[in-house]
């Protein structure tokens, strides 16, 4: 595949991971709940409006994303209710990997807000193309692919959080 159609095919789980930090607070997923080791299960970053403000966000990317590549030489899917329909997988993906991440992250100790070199960055998009693949909406990826999506996110993750710790957006730039 090539770099076009992989950042198409990756577009709303971007979406969705960078839409909680405008679209977060509130009630946080765990209610504030710790788990047995007496550590919070998630950390009071990870809040219920973020959390569905990401997936609603990457959604309407996905939608979006159904209507300005479908017929064109970067078509990843043979309709627009696929991108649809991938654009809301890959987005409750997304938000699954990014729990998964702070869950390790506070099983580890790591106090919330912390940096943590590839957990911080990779969980979402590996979940939010996993999620896909029981679907059928996973396009054959090489192992050239899967490495430049993973590069990619990890660079465009770094530059994007800097960028909204600049813009007062985040209060830590990682």
């Amino acid at each position: 595949m090539d770099l076009l159609a992989l950042l198409i095919l990756v577009f709303p789980a971007y979406v969705a991971n960078s839409s909680p930090v405008l679209l977060g607070g509130g009630l946080p997923v765990d209610f504030k709940k710790k788990f047995w080791d007496g550590r919070r299960i998630l950390g009071g970053g990870k809040t219920w409006r973020g959390t569905l403000g990401g997936i609603a966000a990457g959604s309407i990317a996905g939608i979006v994303i159904g209507f300005v590549a479908i017929n064109t030489p970067y078509t990843i899917y043979d309709c627009t209710c696929k991108y649809v329909s991938a654009g809301f997988i890959a987005s409750c993906g997304t938000m699954f990997g990014d729990l998964f991440g702070s869950f390790i992250k506070r099983r580890s100790g790591m106090k919330p807000g912390k940096p943590y070199m590839l957990l911080d960055q990779l969980p979402f998009i590996i979940f939010a193309l996993l999620f896909l693949l029981p679907f059928g909406l996973l396009p054959a990826l090489t192992a050239l692919d899967w490495l430049i999506i993973l590069v990619a996110t990890l660079v465009l993750h770094v530059v994007m959080n800097w960028l909204a710790n600049r813009l007062g957006w985040k209060k830590v730039p990682w």
